[in-house]
């Protein structure tokens, strides 16, 4: 069944870039709009497909798709075709001479509203014929499956089959707006200011943890797992909030005094890693937004890049 399932996705590549674009949109619809193509069209050639391999390849339901223990397997074999084709197109026409094309990017909100949206006018200055796509969400893309081009994380990924390069790392701060950080002179406990915090579906991130441990009687005014919220409160004068960059903000860090010494060493450290899928690194459009970012955002924080 191996053999021939290989065989038959040699024969059959148009429909095989088809059954990845369903694999990773989750629809039919989605990958219609990925391909540029209608979903009646990506329903024939996948029905096609499964008519070649003699076993379906997805499971339809009412809330959308489901991929079969079959498309589970060939899965593999499929983008090995898909990195061979990619990289068989690029060696003759001259390696993709000209970076231009979609690239898409992932990142957390806070990276992503911080660092990489201010800095895009500046790419498109020097490379006009690169469109970006953004996928700011929490839920961290698979670069293995070609989810994104480039990420940027907070962690190290391991993996043989991906390349990163650490831009630098950054401790939080207790900021606030400089109203409140004036009026409130020095701070006498964490739990002496209303806080801006995050929302419970973030208990687990260092910064949720250190307040609670630091500020378990702290006053929260607002929790938010919106980043961008958080520091529209906080420059209106809510109460303070933890954040890495609070120059970038208009905000500034507050007066501690000798008490909090414990809880200002234990402030939580963040990386910010520059991550790719080693097969497609130096293809010129995500090369050309790499050394960009690299250049654009390398020594961040406060300790320069191992």
């Amino acid at each position: 069944m191996k053999a021939k399932s290989q065989d038959l996705l040699r024969e059959h590549w148009d429909d095989v870039r088809i059954f990845l674009a369903v694999h990773r949109a989750g629809s039919l619809g989605k990958a219609g709009l990925r391909l540029g193509i209608d979903t009646s069209t990506v329903s024939r050639r996948l029905s096609a497909l499964e008519e070649s391999l003699g076993a379906p390849l997805f499971e339809r339901r009412r809330d959308g798709i489901g991929a079969t223990s079959v498309a589970v397997a060939v899965l593999p074999a499929a983008e090995a075709m898909e990195a061979a084709l990619g990289l068989f197109a690029r060696t003759a026409s001259g390696a993709e001479a000209v970076a231009e094309g979609v690239v898409r990017l992932s990142g957390s909100p806070g990276v992503t509203d911080t660092y990489v949206a201010p800095a895009l006018v500046r790419l498109r200055a020097r490379h006009p014929g690169i469109r970006i796509e953004i996928d700011a969400s929490a839920r961290v893309l698979d670069l293995g499956r070609h989810e994104a081009d480039i990420a940027f994380r907070s962690v190290r990924p391991e993996g043989s089959n991906l390349v990163a390069t650490r831009l630098g790392s950054a401790t939080w701060k207790c900021v606030g707006a400089k109203a409140l950080v004036t009026k409130t002179n020095t701070l006498a406990s964490w739990s002496a200011v209303p806080w801006i915090a995050w929302d419970h579906d973030f208990a687990a991130f260092a910064p949720a943890r250190w307040l609670a441990k630091h500020g378990p009687k702290a006053d929260v005014v607002l929790r938010t797992s919106h980043v961008s919220s958080q520091v529209a409160a906080c420059r209106a004068g809510l109460g303070a909030m933890l954040l890495v960059t609070p120059e970038r903000h208009g905000l500034v860090p507050f007066d501690t005094g000798a008490a909090l010494t414990t809880g200002r060493r234990e402030l939580p450290r963040d990386d910010l890693w520059l991550v790719a899928p080693a097969a497609i690194r130096h293809a010129p459009k995500v090369a050309a937004v790499w050394e960009f970012f690299l250049e654009e955002l390398r020594g961040l924080g406060d300790e320069a890049p191992r």
